[in-house]
């Protein structure tokens, strides 16, 4: 009876355990449809730890992310962990294999190798591979040793903790960079270890605009760069080449040839509710915009189809200005949605407008892009680069603005002044960009004019190594151009690009150089930005203000020529007149500008680093719009009287040149021959106290009649001479004309 009792008993817990089982099978059937979704992406973190742990080639003192990374670029190499460290030990010199710095330049040599091996295939950007082994070598980058092993004891790879849907965004977040935000910052990157890793990648990121770049990715995350910012970054980078490369091909401009080696960099106003606008004069055209590494191309829209294209040179020196601008119908300066182009082949500017509802960021996108074209050829005429060289800088101004439109389409970050992704436009507008533009051609310089595939260097270690051009290569391997000349299979033993293992590159010295100002120039342009005005009124307030001690002291001097103090008159008439009579008129200058120096040295003891106080000026009484216009108009009719008297002098002065009055010419003659005697046989210091005598003494009572007599004859004399006569013919007179006597 006990038996049957506790068979029973047994009977009914198997059942439970079994429930129990099929439940949580049931349990995991449920979850594991989500869990497949994102079990790819974490195999290889997975795999790459496991690898790490059980792996006999750990090598010591690397922390378990960095064996990870290393075990990976062996796979990758087709060599043995030894094998590579071997390398390592045995290529580079002693100074990079200090105990200090050992882990993290063994991680670099791995990891520069292993990525210029991935990226002679043309669809790396696609493989979601690279993106989690290129992040994963930030992360260990920054831990690359045992002794700060936090970072392992989490994950071995961060990036596979990513939770994907179908088309590789976040599950539960509909931003990636709110997810980013919410992150522990052992999880993420910094700027740093990204402007080491990425930069050895020409398309992902360029040393001279890398921390910029690093900047626009973690604006919103804390300035730490999560997986998925990154991922989106490289997804949307994927994307843009692959547009390229669908887009490329003269047949899209139409009847027009591109030329051999122009590569299509980006097509706007292709679609017809977002045109772009050429204004010519008061007539404006819709029409596609084409922008290559060469020209602008314009075609206008006809009835069905385009019309031949005009092109706009960017690569000739024809003094090109390119800005933004106002426009709007009719040549009314309404919308600022425009970019202004000249050169000295047009009669007249065009403006491209680009419409948009809200804010300007189109025009500017154009505008940075365009720009970093002509800055880009006015750096080659500059250094009177060789082909290869050319290309080469032409290349990395094409690959910015690859990077720049991914980062654009993806995160819709538009760079400021100084925080620009384009590195040409950053040199001209950095301080000391002029150094970075030398430290750039004289790295192109390094690649041998004679033999188009390469060129050699010493490094600052004292190796030999070869350095090709990296940015044309990039292109290459990417198939988005195609060359004889340059091979993307090509092996080299020791690439080296803007970026090497342990070293410091004169480009990052050079743009680290000139950021060390950027804080200065930004505190003084904001200081700008903040003591602008608007309206007429006001702007005269504060002039006048700031003029204060000069007003004044014309003021005194007029008071004194005025003679209504005669003691202070007579004085300062006797001794300015001994100043110049001896000679010291010489020494004014200089000793105003020494009391001004001494003035502001004593200011800045006086100041002792307290912060300029604000100078303090009454505003003018306020005034409604139709007060203003009435100001404005006033000022201009103002401008312009002054601008007819100056023009009534250079006509009359005309007319004595040419004897329009025989008289007054010959009066004129006589006295021009009298003071060239004069001032060939007189000291000028007694020509400069005369004139001084006279214009000081002329209000002296004893004088004042005559004075005035006299300045009256002049003045009457004045008026009979008559004005040069003018004809003023129209623009469009002058081509009848033309045409007439052709």
């Amino acid at each position: 009876m006990e038996n049957e009792t506790s068979s029973m008993s047994d009977r009914r817990q198997q059942e439970n355990n079994s429930n129990n089982n099929n439940s949580w099978v049931m349990l995991k059937s449920f979850f594991s449809i989500n869990k497949n979704k994102k079990t790819d992406n974490n195999v290889d973190g997975e795999a790459a730890a496991a690898s790490a742990n059980n792996s006999p080639k750990a090598i010591p003192n690397l922390s378990l992310l960095a064996n990870s990374v290393i075990s990976r670029c062996s796979k990758i190499l087709e060599v043995s962990v030894d094998e590579l460290q071997h390398r390592f030990d045995t290529e580079l010199p002693n100074t990079a294999k200090q105990p200090s710095n050992y882990a993290r330049n063994l991680l670099e040599f791995c990891s520069y190798k292993a990525i210029h091996r991935i990226t002679e295939r043309p669809d790396y950007l696609s493989d979601k591979n690279f993106r989690i082994l290129t992040y994963d070598m930030m992360l260990a980058w920054e831990v690359p040793g045992v002794e700060n092993p936090s970072l392992d004891s989490e994950t071995a790879s961060c990036s596979s903790q990513e939770v994907e849907d179908e088309d590789g965004w976040s599950l539960f977040y509909s931003n990636s960079t709110n997810m980013a935000v919410q992150v522990d910052d052992k999880k993420t990157v910094g700027p740093e270890a990204f402007a080491r890793i990425a930069s050895a990648c020409a398309i992902v990121a360029d040393i001279i605009t890398v921390h910029n770049l690093f900047e626009a990715l973690t604006t919103s995350s804390g300035h730490r760069l999560h997986f998925l910012i990154y991922d989106k970054y490289l997804r949307s980078l994927d994307k843009v080449i692959k547009s390229t490369n669908n887009t490329f091909g003269p047949q899209l401009i139409s009847n027009n040839q591109l030329a051999e080696g122009e590569i299509i960099l980006d097509i706007d106003g292709a679609v017809p509710t977002q045109p772009v606008l050429q204004h010519v004069g008061m007539s404006a055209w819709p029409g596609r915009l084409t922008l290559t590494n060469h020209a602008l191309y314009f075609e206008s829209l006809g009835v069905s189809l385009y019309d031949k294209a005009v092109r706009y040179d960017l690569e000739a020196d024809l003094k090109q200005v390119i800005k933004p601008e106002l426009t709007g119908p009719l040549g009314a300066r309404l919308f600022d949605k425009a970019v202004f182009y000249k050169s000295t082949l047009m009669a007249e500017p065009i403006y491209l407008e680009f419409p948009e509802f809200k804010g300007n960021s189109r025009r500017d996108y154009w505008l940075d892009i365009c720009l970093e074209i002509l800055h880009a050829h006015k750096f080659i005429r500059k250094y009177n680069l060789n082909e290869i060289q050319q290309t080469e800088a032409l290349a990395r101004a094409t690959l910015g603005i690859f990077r720049y439109r991914a980062v654009r389409e993806a995160f819709h970050i538009f760079s400021s002044h100084y925080k620009t992704l384009l590195c040409f436009n950053l040199a001209e507008s950095l301080p000391r960009g002029d150094k970075i533009l030398e430290t750039l051609a004289s790295r192109l310089a390094l690649l041998n004019a004679s033999s188009t595939r390469r060129g050699s260097a010493s490094s600052p270690n004292g190796k030999r190594q070869t350095v090709l051009p990296f940015s044309l290569l990039t292109l290459c391997r990417l198939k988005i151009i195609t060359r004889k000349d340059v091979s993307a299979d090509e092996e080299v033993k020791d690439p080296v690009g803007d970026i090497c293992v342990g070293e410091t590159n004169p480009l990052e010295l050079a743009v680290n150089q000139s950021k060390r100002d950027i804080g200065r120039a930004e505190a003084a342009q904001a200081t700008v930005d903040q003591v602008k005005v608007e309206g007429i009124d006001t702007n005269l307030a504060v002039m006048k203000e700031l003029l204060f001690p000069l007003i004044e002291s014309c003021n005194r001097l007029q008071v004194l020529a005025s003679w209504e103090d005669r003691t202070k008159s007579t004085v300062f008439l006797i001794l300015v007149s001994y100043t110049i009579f001896r000679g010291w008129i010489k020494y004014v200058l200089p000793s105003i500008f020494v009391l001004l120096s001494i003035m502001m040295l004593w200011r800045r003891h006086a100041n002792k680093g307290r912060p300029l106080e604000a100078y303090k000026i009454t505003a003018p009484p306020n005034r409604n719009a139709v007060e203003q216009l009435l100001t404005l108009q006033e000022a201009i009719s103002q401008v312009e009287a002054l601008i007819q008297s100056g023009n009534i002098i250079l006509l009359k002065v005309r007319a004595l040149l040419f004897a329009a009055l025989p008289q007054a010419t010959d009066k004129i003659a006589l006295l021009l021959v009298f003071l060239a005697v004069a001032f060939a046989f007189v000291p000028l210091k007694y020509f400069i106290l005369a004139v001084f005598v006279e214009a000081f003494t002329r209000e002296l009572p004893l004088r004042k009649d005559s004075s005035d007599r006299w300045l009256r004859r002049v003045r009457e004399w004045w008026f009979r001479i008559p004005a040069a006569p003018v004809q003023l013919i129209r623009l469009d007179d002058k081509k009848r004309d033309d045409k007439k006597r052709n």
